[in-house]
């Protein structure tokens, strides 16, 4: 039978046969008794853990079964892992869990644990991809539901590890305000983080950052209540781990305290977890714990095994089955027989036969609507009330410690993510009306209440009262609006002074952000004004510092975590793609990630350039579903687009990115040296409304009568444009010049507006011509039915060299000027 083990029926038949044999204990064990020696595992504790066994077993062959005729759509299983069901009964129900796909048997156990959950009902779903499905909806098969803590991971290599990470800081953190009694971040004070991996994710980049990070922090003194569990089978797909690798590498983590066992015996893997669950949640230390499994019925579907692995190494597997192991537990003890087992395993295998059946006939995703709805929710008229209440906030008066709120005051259920009832429309500032490619639904999403803000802004420390007061301290008695014009370096340093004033739930962090202030200065003094808590420096890792942020921001708090330079992002792209852009979608928004991830980049550096220091591609940013991209290209703008990143981050878990162009960081003059025309007076508080830009609205310049010639741009673009506009014009040839702003949602509307006006359009792109954002802009023209005449100049496609030949592949504006005079000449 070995040449068919990989099959369910043989499974089945081998449960059946061996089940069969076991003998009948002659002493029976009481239930609350230890179900054998030396073992912390009760006999009732036992049967439970055996029933969440069984629930994932059968769930695995259903989805064998389902696959059979077209109506199951995920084979990858949990058998042979079912001893993850005794990390789950080790830990409690409210400890936030990120697993590994074969944590199967963990989601049941779990499930059990919590009034109304029905694990077989939910996985079910997940196979079939019903609408019904808790987490996912019928998108993606996920472990996940917000009701059991379980957050929706859809790696297979270990990516979710660094957010695992930030999910333990902001518990830490959580602590701060136990104060109040309560937790901003929804979980207790003393919870532990559990995030389990497969063997093979070890050697995979973004797991050894999360690893590495936790390390380095528990090495640096920072608490992380964190147990990383690896499910170790031995063998990834069809590549075996080496012998003893796996185990060698998970002891030599500084800074991680190292557990061990059988995984595949049910009461030595409880015993285990609960000696390295107390120790992280006495110690408030990571730890891992190295739990040797199994791989049952190969990878996922008609996975040939014996391609690969040898009969004798799938008869040792079988012999290890931990179904069987924990049936034999209870057998042996007394617990019950033999025929009783192998009874209530086909009562639960009937139990998830009638379940598959019902859960054929439910709904299924219905169009591109349904599929797309929790992608990035887009309410701005929320956005720029937040924005509004934020301005509200530091004008207010000081507030007194008698001031503060009790526990009664605090939202329901002491969660400080609890929103405030909304104000009616008619308290709203009057903003302009959204452009028509904006999904505008107007439902709930109101900002926190500013005295919970209040109160966690003392937890938290730093200066942290919104108030008038508070700001005048914190810019030194100097307001910014008072300083004249500023750079775009010295608006964004003044907006996130204002925001963590704002916001105090919001975090800034990075490479050199803190003691430094920046590689250009752009945080200076942050860390003075805010302190270590608010604004901190992170190892030199993008990827673990896009997963801090992650973690953070479903822990309730607002992280800005800035990569030093753009081509720097390109090591953890997958942290915003794979994970942060897929959490409201595989979720259905029950988590979000609200992020703002500033990126020094774009080109035109002098001085300290080359490919790493002026790198201009973006596509990789336009190309993830739901991540706004939006680029400021002078101060004026700046502040009001990183509010509404902000702003978006708070009300709809946006995931921003802010691309901050280097070379026009501390650009004061536009068209002649010492004209101070790239200066931008920086707006108060109390004007913020009317300066507020929503997501997808472009800024319109015109030069001259503005008749002539429409030019599309952004960033390093506009300056270059305008200057050539101002060219064009003293030849009498009007210009409109459109900065973008926002390369993802690009406004179309207003391109579409702006070329048409014209019917002359020019694109000057410094991005590169092959995956540049011209492509999308001439493409948005295409699509809606664009009848003039269009023209792109573009970067060439080459990566940026060092020194001025960097000039030989990027835009210049003798292009830009001859590309004009030729589209008017037509």
């Amino acid at each position: 039978m070995l040449s068919v083990v990989t099959t369910p029926q043989d499974l089945d038949d081998r449960f059946r046969a061996v089940l069969g044999g076991l003998s009948p204990a002659e002493e029976k064990r009481e239930p609350d008794d230890a179900v054998r020696e030396g073992t912390a595992l009760t006999g009732a504790q036992a049967r439970e853990l055996f029933e969440a066994q069984l629930a994932s077993r059968h769930l695995d062959l259903a989805a064998r079964w389902l696959r059979s005729f077209d109506q199951g759509y995920y084979t990858i299983g949990s058998a042979g892992h079912e001893g993850n069901a005794a990390v789950a009964a080790a830990l409690r129900p409210t400890d936030p869990a990120l697993l590994h796909y074969r944590s199967g048997a963990f989601y049941c156990a779990r499930a059990a644990q919590v009034s109304g959950g029905d694990a077989i009902r939910d996985v079910l779903r997940g196979l079939v991809a019903s609408t019904r499905e808790p987490i996912a909806g019928g998108r993606h098969k996920v472990i996940g539901n917000a009701d059991l803590h379980v957050i929706p991971t859809t790696s297979t290599i270990g990516s979710h590890l660094p957010r695992a990470v930030g999910v333990a800081y902001a518990i830490e953190r959580g602590r701060r305000v136990s104060r109040l009694r309560s937790q901003a971040t929804g979980w207790p004070g003393d919870a532990v983080v559990v995030c389990s991996f497969g063997d093979a994710s070890v050697n995979h980049a973004s797991a050894l950052a999360g690893l590495n990070t936790a390390g380095w922090s528990s090495h640096t003194g920072l608490r992380l209540p964190l147990l990383f569990v690896c499910e170790d089978n031995g063998i990834g797909i069809s590549v075996h781990s080496p012998t003893g690798w796996v185990e060698k590498t998970l002891r030599a983590r500084p800074g991680i305290r190292y557990f061990a066992a059988d995984g595949c015996d049910a009461a030595t893997a409880y015993d285990a977890t609960v000696e390295a669950a107390s120790w992280v949640r006495r110690q408030r230390r990571p730890a891992v714990l190295h739990l040797s499994m199994v791989r049952l019925m190969g990878h996922a579907g008609a996975d040939a095994e014996l391609a690969y692995r040898s009969r004798a190494e799938l008869a040792a597997d079988l012999d290890r089955d931990p179904l069987l192991a924990t049936a034999a537990l209870l057998v042996q003890a007394g617990l019950a027989t033999p025929s009783e087992l192998l009874a209530r395993y086909d009562e639960i295998g009937w139990e998830v036969r009638r379940v598959a059946e019902e859960t054929l006939s439910e709904p299924k995703l219905a169009s591109a609507g349904d599929v797309t709805g929790p992608l990035a929710p887009r309410r701005p008229v929320r956005v720029a009330r937040a924005i509004s209440d934020a301005a509200a906030r530091l004008a207010a008066p000081a507030v007194e410690v008698a001031d503060l709120p009790s526990e009664a005051d605090l939202p329901s259920g002491g969660d400080l993510r609890a929103v405030a009832d909304p104000p009616s429309e008619a308290d709203l500032p009057a903003v302009a009306d959204p452009p028509a490619d904006v999904q505008v639904p107007e439902d709930e999403g109101a900002v926190q209440p500013s005295a919970v803000s209040t109160a966690i802004a003392r937890a938290l420390g730093g200066i942290g009262v919104p108030s008038s007061a508070a700001r005048i301290g914190a810019f030194g008695g100097r307001l910014p609006e008072e300083a004249g014009g500023l750079t775009l370096a010295q608006t964004i340093n003044a907006t996130l002074t204002d925001a963590l004033l704002a916001y105090p739930q919001m975090v800034v962090f990075g490479e050199d952000v803190a003691a430094k202030g920046g590689v250009y200065g752009v945080t200076k003094g942050l860390r003075d004004r805010f302190g270590v808590g608010r604004v901190f420096d992170t190892l030199l890792d993008e990827t673990s510092i896009l997963g801090l942020g992650l973690g953070v921001g479903l822990g309730g708090m607002l992280p800005v975590p800035e990569i030093q330079y753009l081509a720097y992002l390109h090591n953890a792209e997958d942290q915003l793609r794979g994970e942060a852009a897929t959490m409201q979608f595989f979720s259905q928004g029950r988590y979000r990630n609200p992020m703002v991830v500033r990126v020094a980049g774009l080109a035109y550096q002098s001085g300290f350039g080359g490919h790493f220091h002026n790198d201009n591609s973006v596509a990789v940013l336009r190309d993830i579903p739901g991540v706004v991209v939006a680029v400021p290209s002078r101060a004026e703008d700046a502040g009001p687009l990183l509010r509404t990143c902000l702003a978006a981050a708070v009300v709809d878990g946006s995931v921003c990115v802010f691309l901050e162009p280097i070379a026009l960081y501390h650009t004061r003059d536009l068209h002649t040296d010492g004209d101070g025309e790239w200066l931008g007076e920086y707006l108060p508080p109390g004007r913020w409304s009317e300066s507020h830009v929503p997501i997808g609205r472009a800024r319109v310049y015109g030069v001259g009568s503005s008749e002539d010639l429409t030019i599309i741009t952004f960033g390093n673009g506009v300056r270059l444009s305008l200057r050539v506009a101002a060219r064009l014009a003293s030849e009498g040839v009007g210009c409109r010049v459109v900065d973008l702003r926002w390369l993802s949602p690009l406004p179309v509307a207003d391109i579409i507006r702006e070329s048409s006006a014209t019917g002359r359009v020019l694109v000057v792109d410094e991005t590169r011509r092959s995956g540049g954002v011209g492509e999308g802009v001439l493409a948005a023209l295409v699509d809606t039915g664009y009848v003039g005449v269009a023209r792109r100049v573009a970067a060439v496609d080459s990566f940026i060299p060092l020194g001025p030949a960097a000039a030989h592949v990027l835009v210049s504006e003798d292009q830009v000027v001859q590309a004009a005079r030729s589209l008017l000449a037509r």
